[in-house]
């Protein structure tokens, strides 16, 4: 199908938050604050798990990758908010709409899947304990931290284009924070059944199969924690699990309820509000809730916090 130019403008509008001065300015502050923490927070848990011999483990290795995709998926998505928030110019470019399309496609199912392979890494370690260093050993770790990536670019490859070949012409106008899929395809002026289709088998090859894996190996877990006859004994166990519990719920209600809606029952202002704990803050509590509920990650905090008093004082 042939396209005009009519249909395929050079320019998006990006409504954003709120046209009330005041409400930008808590927004472009409130958006600030929530992406330094985020900064912040992940660069802090990757230096830790970097310099401390002691999380240089399967579990540390898969929470890096976390952080490192939790940085890169806000710094595809804030900036863009902030610009917006604060500007009169509300416009991005076609090529800026569908790069930030592209890699927060990429960077969100890459997390949607990573949280179903640290499941399975913690199902080893509680139910298969004696073999989890020959189970989980780097090269298998390597394979399982390239599958998230192999699958989202390959997902966004497909969905993205068939986005770019919708004609666009009821309004160049998107009432939404970022260039997501769901919001361009009530811009359509045919109907994006092929889309839908791609979109809601994609999210239930992804979101449904690695929600189904977690919840699976989690059922195991919480078998394998009843079977402990010390109370002790269980809390410390289901204590190495609760923080990645928290992510998960998180992260898929939230997820689902974008993707995994009928177009119809859609709502707008229920979609920003979704889209903004998915993609800024999950983002932002992830490194926070991994420290405060893991003591070993709080304890080479607070040593190497110390060192580097230390190293300081010698200077």
């Amino acid at each position: 199908m042939e396209i005009s130019n009519q249909t395929l403008p050079t320019w998006f509008y990006l409504l954003g938050l709120s046209n009330v001065p005041h409400l930008q300015v808590l927004g472009f502050l409130a958006f600030l604050t929530m992406y330094i923490i985020i900064l912040a927070g992940n660069c802090l848990l990757l230096i830790t798990v970097r310099i401390s011999p002691t999380l240089h483990t399967p579990m540390y290795f898969f929470l890096s990758n976390l952080s490192f995709i939790d940085i890169c998926f806000s710094s595809s998505i804030v900036p863009v908010i902030l610009l917006n928030t604060l500007s009169q110019d509300k416009s991005i470019s076609v090529g800026g709409c569908v790069f930030q399309m592209f890699f927060s496609l990429v960077l969100g199912a890459a997390e949607c899947i990573l949280l179903a392979v640290m499941a399975y890494d913690r199902f080893v370690a509680i139910c298969r304990p004696l073999h989890y260093s020959s189970i989980m050993n780097m090269r298998f770790c390597i394979i399982l931290a390239l599958i998230p990536w192999t699958v989202s670019v390959i997902d966004a490859c497909i969905q993205v284009p068939l986005i770019w070949r919708l004609p666009f012409c009821k309004t160049h106008h998107v009432n939404h924070l970022i260039c997501e899929m769901p919001p361009f395809l009530r811009l359509s002026c045919i109907d994006p059944w092929l889309n839908e289709i791609a979109i809601y088998v994609a999210a239930g090859i992804i979101v449904l199969c690695s929600f189904f894996l977690t919840l699976v190996s989690y059922i195991f877990i919480i078998s394998a924690i009843l079977k402990i006859q010390s109370s002790r004994g269980r809390r410390a166990v289901f204590s190495t699990c609760t923080s990645h519990l928290t992510v998960v719920s998180l992260y898929y209600g939230t997820i689902m309820s974008i993707y995994l809606q009928p177009r119809s029952s859609h709502s707008q202002e229920v979609d920003n509000a979704v889209s903004i704990l998915y993609t800024v803050v999950t983002p932002m509590l992830n490194p926070i809730i991994y420290s405060i509920r893991n003591k070993e990650v709080k304890n080479c905090i607070i040593k190497n916090v110390k060192l580097l008093e230390k190293t300081d004082k010698c200077q």
